[in-house]
């Protein structure tokens, strides 16, 4: 049986006396990639920064691993990519994972073979001796998502992974993302194109006003097409 990777408890935050999360509940399993979606400013991103530990939530609980909160053991299993990252830009592609990758200890040969492993599977061989600032979007998210599985995580986090990106971009993503999953590492991202979710995710979650209207779903239990059944449920 698949155990609990992350666990959001009836988590409630409020800003400036505005309601931003409002009991905000699901359970994420191991092996799964977990589609958090909702329409824009719904609470999708808040949701994110609060498991982060980002934002502090007023009252609820979150357990990463098992453990209660973002514990130094969480950290060295999970890794982030939000929706716009600040990349070193006049680093090279290379240079850039190296110097992430130094942070998890990888240096020497076993540093430079997983740089050349991530830049394949993402794409960007031809560019690895690049400068950023020449990096288009597209390609920039490629390296961000490189750099955010540099050290094989367990638990991965992405906001709007496949924004901008045209269809043979969104294509490797998805692949590399399911790919990911097949290898042992959960993921739970948040987005807003619902067809990415409904070719990859195994289960999903909406939420709408700041609070869930649909709670773990599984794909395959899906009845009607997920964009009509999402518009169903925001609309209620």
């Amino acid at each position: 049986m698949s155990m609990k990777i992350l666990e959001v408890q009836k988590i409630s935050k409020q800003l400036w006396n505005n309601k931003v999360l409002q009991d905000v509940n699901f359970d994420v399993l191991e092996w799964e990639i977990y589609g958090f979606l909702g329409p824009n400013g719904a609470g999708k991103t808040t949701t994110m920064k609060a498991i982060m530990w980002l934002l502090v939530p007023d009252s609820g609980n979150i357990k990463v691993f098992g453990w209660d909160g973002l514990s130094i053991e969480a950290k060295k299993k999970i890794w982030f990519m939000p929706e716009n990252t600040y990349l070193y830009k006049y680093l090279t592609g290379k240079e850039f994972l190296r110097f992430n990758g130094s942070f998890f200890g990888l240096k020497g040969k076993d540093l430079d073979a997983r740089v050349e492993e991530l830049l394949e599977k993402v794409g960007l061989t031809q560019a690895g001796d690049k400068f950023l600032n020449t990096y288009s979007k597209w390609m920039l998210q490629r390296i961000g998502l490189a750099q955010s599985i540099i050290n094989k995580p367990k638990l991965l986090f992405l906001d709007e992974p496949m924004s901008g990106l045209d269809p043979i971009g969104r294509k490797l993503i998805k692949d590399l993302l399911v790919e990911l999953r097949d290898e042992g590492t959960t993921i739970f991202f948040n987005t807003h194109i619902l067809a990415d979710v409904e070719s990859i995710c195994d289960k999903f979650s909406i939420i709408h006003q700041w609070q869930i209207v649909v709670e773990s779903m599984k794909i395959k239990d899906l009845e009607n097409p997920l964009e009509d059944f999402f518009i169903e449920k925001v609309s209620e």
